[in-house]
């Protein structure tokens, strides 16, 4: 494309781009508005939702202040399931938040896009469906200033202690001592 034509683009597409960007704004408001219509007015001011979070079930979920909420969260709450997000967490794009029991993240925590925390996991009974055989639940509780990577799944019993960081993709099934580093599957310590 010639310099004098790209010029021309710019020239001409820019007041679209002003629209786009306000569009933009007006979006991350809506999705702000449903999520906290969804909870019941009780998400805080300075939580800034990028896109409209799937919440379903009891929508038992309590939400700190200062969150920022990637796009397409699911957040959902089954039986005496809760979800409680401290002040200041980051939940990256696609990430799964499924409560049967308590899933609680404290202040500070960030985690990566895509993964996965459910305190829940299905009962498997002789003759009986999957499906309709029920779940076991077990509470899992996130320490403050955690880092969770990218793609991480952190199943039900486990307490991840403040200031550890889990690596990208990990499976965590047993407990992370506060401060260190785990990764792999199943995650394992790699720094105390």
């Amino acid at each position: 494309m010639s310099n004098p034509l790209k010029k021309a683009l710019v020239v001409l597409l820019n007041p679209l781009a002003t629209v786009i960007k306000r569009l933009g704004g007006l979006r991350r408001l809506w999705a702000y508005s449903c999520l906290n219509n969804a909870l019941g007015g009780k998400v805080d001011a300075s939580v800034v939702v990028l896109g409209l979070p799937e919440v379903h079930g009891t929508l038992n979920i309590s939400l700190g202040k200062n969150l920022f909420l990637y796009r397409e969260l699911y957040l959902e709450t089954q039986e005496q399931g809760r979800i409680v997000i401290g002040d200041d967490v980051v939940l990256s794009r696609g990430v799964h938040i499924v409560a049967y029991s308590d899933i609680i993240l404290e202040e500070g925590v960030m985690i990566g896009e895509y993964s996965s925390l459910r305190d829940a996991n299905h009962r498997v009974q002789p003759g009986s469906s999957v499906r309709y055989s029920g779940h076991s639940a077990q509470p899992i509780h996130i320490g403050r200033n955690v880092w969770i990577g990218r793609g991480v799944t952190v199943l039900g019993g486990v307490t991840i202690g403040a200031g550890a960081v889990i690596g990208a993709n990990a499976v965590v099934t047993k407990d992370v001592p506060a401060g260190a580093v785990a990764v792999g599957i199943p995650a394992r310590v790699i720094k105390p």
